[in-house]
């Protein structure tokens, strides 16, 4: 299991140089932020249970950060 977060942090990792050469900063150092919690979750060899309360976790968190910034944050519209 611990292996897959390390495939998590490749591919958030990827996503951080790809936003970071689009010139999406912000974007690119909250992908860079998921990356480093990745590998570092990654080598604590703990249970494969733990794991997937950990994973658990970030869905949620990612679902509520993801529900709050499109009904409250992003603005519809058309252009700038």
């Amino acid at each position: 299991m611990d292996r897959m977060y390390r495939v998590l942090a490749f591919w958030t990792g990827i996503f951080t140089v790809m936003f970071y050469i689009g010139d999406m900063e912000s974007l690119a150092v909250l992908f860079l932020a998921q990356t480093v919690f990745f590998i570092a979750v990654s080598y604590l060899k703990l249970s494969e249970r733990m794991y997937m309360y950990l994973f658990g976790g970030y869905c949620t968190l990612f679902f509520i950060g993801f529900t709050y910034y499109t009904n409250f944050i992003l603005v519809p519209g058309f252009g700038h």
